[in-house]
């Protein structure tokens, strides 16, 4: 038998593929780079806005560019000559498309290395790979001359991570009635430390980050707004309510009573009443023995005092 051409090897591509997925925890950190650039673009500490379908075309448009600045800050690659940044000392370009698929490859990055990278943040996945942008791999050009991939080209792309999680854009995920009284009612709450108030009173159980709480804040010291000393844990204390935070004691607390567990900068309320040690799902705060309240439990007032770390 007559043994068939060597297969040839992208030796560049290789080491791009394989010094990415061997970064220190690079995985995560791409993540949240994808949540830090979502964030940065809706800015809704200033305009309240927490959707992709909020921004105008040439926000959208400016994403990629949002993200690509974030992850070569994160990850700290060098310039590229030719491409936007270097990765082991190779040049490669960064391209994000909403859409799997729809990546736009300009002229000057035929036949390089393309990083193309997606996410959804309705279901919080994004996937990301690299591939060499051979001509022949490439669509028709637009009016910009740019290209997108071929179903062939799409086969060629070397997965990194495909659909993983990255974290969640809480308020896509509230309850319509409240993100109503929040954003558009009129009869609604009109100060930021109301909406807060009522965005942990009824949205227990749920990790709200930082960026969704200068979102329904919208206000400079929008952290001011969930402590204690005249924020949401003073005034939801008295209601029975406690918010957890992401000091080691809290989500120690939130680990007993069964509760989601706040990460890095994310805040989880909940409402408490008074238990018997012993039982499943209790933790002793302030003194006294605590559980979850359930919907028919008689309200107690007030809630425990919280550790301050």
């Amino acid at each position: 038998m007559t043994p068939g051409p060597p297969i040839s090897i992208d030796t560049e591509l290789e080491a791009v593929a394989n010094y990415l997925t061997s970064a220190r925890k690079a995985q995560d950190r791409l993540a949240r780079v994808l949540r830090q650039s979502f964030d940065q673009i809706y800015d809704g500490q200033h305009t309240g806005r927490y959707r992709w379908d909020q921004l105008r075309k040439t926000e959208k448009t400016h994403f990629g560019s949002v993200f690509e600045i974030n992850l070569q800050r994160e990850f700290r690659f060098d310039d590229g000559d030719r491409m936007d940044f270097k990765i082991t000392d190779i040049d490669v370009d960064c391209k994000y498309s909403q859409s799997a698929g729809r990546w736009m490859i300009p002229p000057e990055a035929h036949n390089e290395l393309c990083l193309l990278v997606t996410a959804d943040e309705n279901t919080s996945r994004w996937s990301a790979g690299v591939v060499r942008c051979e001509a022949d791999l490439l669509g028709r050009p637009n009016r910009d001359m740019k290209r997108s991939l071929t179903a062939a080209g799409r086969q060629k792309i070397r997965w990194l991570w495909s659909q993983v999680g990255f974290p969640s854009n809480a308020l896509l995920h509230l309850d319509p009635d409240l993100l109503e009284t929040l954003f558009v009612s009129l009869s609604g709450p009109r100060k930021g430390q109301q909406r807060i108030n009522e965005l942990f009173r009824k949205a227990r159980g749920v990790p709200i980050g930082r960026s969704a709480v200068a979102t329904v804040a919208q206000q400079v010291d929008y952290m001011k707004r969930v402590r204690g000393n005249g924020g949401a844990r003073s005034y939801l204390r008295e209601e029975g309510i406690v918010i957890l935070g992401d000091y080691t004691s809290h989500q120690s607390l939130a680990r007993q009573l069964g509760l989601p567990i706040p990460s890095e900068g994310e805040f989880v309320s909940s409402g408490l009443i008074a238990a018997t040690e012993g039982q499943s799902r209790t933790a002793s705060i302030d003194g006294s023995w605590w559980r979850v309240a359930h919907p028919d439990d008689p309200s107690t007032v007030p809630a425990p005092l919280l550790p301050r770390q």
